[in-house]
């Protein structure tokens, strides 16, 4: 394996503990500002509305070297991290998530141009899994890591763990990532050229509502397990294991089956399969091993989706890749926010309806899939 995919997954590592850690500490977050955890809930959707905002953003550095805008976006996850780590309120804590999501889209963005050029030939999407691989690990250790921390010291050491491995993922990029040729410049209109045709709307679409059908149930999975599954507090960290485990596996699998049977192909059957496995959820949750192995298998779905995606847009969008790349971040993350917004309404049933009000929204990321599948596969 390639140190420099090694050193691109370092930086996903840290994005993704400080992304899906706040599910795990959200209790704890809740109590210790004094709020209720759907309110808590807003942290998660001000960190995805950061990324909405931060990815677009990417096309003012798009003459700068890509390992250049690397390092820079580093640098800002450190800023966001330790400002949440010292946050002594709501609005400022709510401000940090948000800062802290900045710089997520725009470097998935940049990070799966510079792995599929890194790629060997017809492994494209396998370099982009890897990268990927670095948040899937974060949720197999990080997270619960960071979950543990928060029971037993705070939530705030789990940030500003967070800031302190920037300082490694900015050593690593600077020495093990080589230069990349930047791509061309098409201009500033030039990298909007491609939204002129319906396939990237499909895939940004999918990409939306998949997530956030996922999102309205994994939200919320930490008082689920507990609520209702009836695991105890001290097993959520084993369990976000789990959780992580079926990420890891979902994502390098999927990246080598998308080499083989194409992005679309794959895509489309796991976005079938979560529509699936979240109206199960609803049903079985109140079975406590049923409800951990239908956690393992969305949260394997979740991610088996995502090199697909990433791998689609980038070629989708000719002459504007990095705007791209970053795009469908920020359609992944505007899920995330839809979907914890709309979980946190459904909450008023129990904690059961979240994966319900999910369903319809990973049913529609579906057919967009299915139809990208079948209209546009074949030019990609």
């Amino acid at each position: 394996m390639k140190k420099s995919l090694i050193a691109l997954a370092f930086g996903t590592l840290g994005l993704g503990i400080a992304e899906f850690v706040m599910m795990g500490i959200l209790p704890d977050v809740a109590k210790d500002l004094g709020i209720s955890i759907p309110v808590a809930g807003h942290f998660i959707s001000a960190y995805a509305l950061g990324v909405c905002v931060g990815a677009p953003a990417l096309i003012l550095a798009r003459k700068h070297p890509l390992k250049h805008i690397l390092l820079a976006l580093v640098a800002l996850i450190m800023v966001g991290n330790i400002c949440a780590a010292m946050a002594p309120n709501y609005w400022v804590l709510l401000l940090a998530r948000f800062i802290s999501g900045l710089p997520h889209g725009a470097y998935f963005g940049v990070a799966s141009i510079v792995a599929e050029k890194l790629a060997d030939k017809g492994k494209g999407s396998e370099a982009v899994s890897i990268m990927i691989a670095g948040m899937t690990i974060a949720n197999l250790f990080g997270v619960p890591l960071g979950t543990s921390l928060s029971n037993s010291i705070s939530w705030r050491v789990t940030f500003l763990l967070v800031g302190c491995w920037g300082v490694i993922i900015l050593y690593y990029i600077w020495r093990w990532v080589p230069h990349v040729e930047g791509l061309k410049d098409t201009g500033f209109k030039g990298q909007f050229r491609f939204l002129k045709t319906p396939a990237p709307w499909l895939i940004l679409g999918a990409t939306a509502l998949g997530n956030g059908g996922v999102f309205c149930w994994y939200s919320y999975i930490n008082p689920l397990l507990t609520d209702v599954s009836g695991f105890s507090a001290g097993s959520i960290t084993g369990l976000m294991v789990l959780a992580g485990f079926g990420m890891v596996v979902g994502n390098l699998v999927s990246g080598r089956l998308s080499d083989r049977y194409t992005p679309g192909k794959v895509g489309t059957t796991v976005q079938a399969m979560i529509c699936i496995v979240l109206l199960l959820i609803f049903f079985l949750s109140p079975y406590p091993w049923l409800s951990a192995l239908l956690m393992c298998l969305c949260t394997a779905g979740l991610f088996a989706v995502s090199s697909p995606e990433q791998v689609l847009i980038i070629r989708v969008a000719k002459g504007g890749e990095m705007l791209g790349a970053a795009c469908v971040q920020v359609a992944f993350n505007l899920g995330n926010a839809i979907g914890a917004y709309v979980g946190g309404l459904a909450i008023s049933g129990g904690y059961r309806y979240p994966a319900l009000a999910g369903v319809p929204f990973a049913m529609l990321g579906f057919i967009l899939f299915l139809v990208f599948y079948k209209k546009y596969q074949a030019k990609y």
